[in-house]
């Protein structure tokens, strides 16, 4: 499989968070064993969203309800890739930046505008209740982790596999310990830094991780990135305890401690982010 240079934070809900109909299929899906792991998923996803976007579409196409699946102490999750927002997010990204004539070729006006209202849809956190928006249970970062993303696990909770053909690391956590950790996060940062652009990106995460089931199970996993880096660096990662460090020193006015663990998360990272310009 070829990789995607990403990194993924994930929520799995447990099928008493959809309705029925929604709940028989979820059962059916695992059961039956379609569901693919997320080393597959990345690229199942990218393919269904280029196909999707081919050109002479003036609506967005009917897609298929793929999901993750997990066993989480005997209880069934799964988290939806929600595919109709990635071709909807894909659509209006083609036309950004691009002359309007080849905008207009690639992605109909007509489909920008569906695209359009999808994205405003989700954004708007209220619509999910009002007019029941699927929530969006995956976020996708390229060429790193948003360093946001380690406020919500604990060092304690990587599960690492190197070596052979599928090396894996990621973290799982049940949400309430994650947002515990994302408003603790967020009552720091404000108090020290105010309304600064890292305090909003926390506190917005919390508000994500509000939308879930209490049973849900979180996780941040580097997805390909992992093919970025040699074993020895992926063992010794310990970017959740760096933002930990960083907080706590925050939270007791230790300015120099908490700089420093912020430089070492930033370095540690800013490789990887480097390889894009190569790429």
């Amino acid at each position: 499989m070829p990789s995607l240079f990403a990194s993924y934070l994930r929520v799995y809900e447990p099928l008493t968070a959809f309705d029925r109909d929604r709940q028989v299929f979820w059962r059916r899906y695992a059961n039956e064993g379609r569901a693919l792991g997320p080393v597959e998923g990345p690229v199942r996803q990218r393919t269904a969203v280029l196909e999707a976007l081919g050109a002479g579409w003036t609506r967005l196409p009917d897609l298929p309800d793929e999901a993750y699946v997990l066993e989480w102490e005997d209880t069934l999750l799964v988290c939806p890739w929600n595919l109709r927002l990635r071709v909807a997010e894909a659509a209006l990204n083609a036309r950004s930046g691009v002359p309007s004539v080849l905008a207009d070729a690639f992605v109909p006006p007509v489909l920008a505008g569906q695209a359009k209202a999808i994205v405003e849809d989700w954004r708007n956190g209220a619509k999910v209740l009002e007019r029941g928006v699927p929530r969006v249970h995956e976020q996708i970062a390229t060429w790193g982790v948003p360093l946001r993303w380690f406020a919500f696990v604990d060092l304690e909770e990587r599960e690492i596999a190197l070596g052979g053909r599928r090396r894996t690391l990621r973290y799982r956590t049940e949400i309430s310990k994650a947002r515990r950790r994302a408003h603790r996060g967020v009552s720091v940062l404000r108090k020290a830094l105010g309304e600064a652009p890292i305090t909003e990106a926390v506190e917005e995460g919390a508000r994500w991780l509000e939308e879930f089931h209490p049973r849900s199970i979180v996780e941040l996993d580097y997805g390909g990135l992992v093919n970025l880096l040699p074993d020895e660096i992926l063992a010794e990662d310990d970017s959740p305890g760096l933002v930990a460090a960083g907080l706590s020193a925050l939270s007791r006015g230790d300015a120099e401690a908490a700089t420093e663990a912020y430089e070492k998360l930033v370095a540690r990272w800013r490789g990887v982010q480097l390889l894009e310009r190569c790429n």
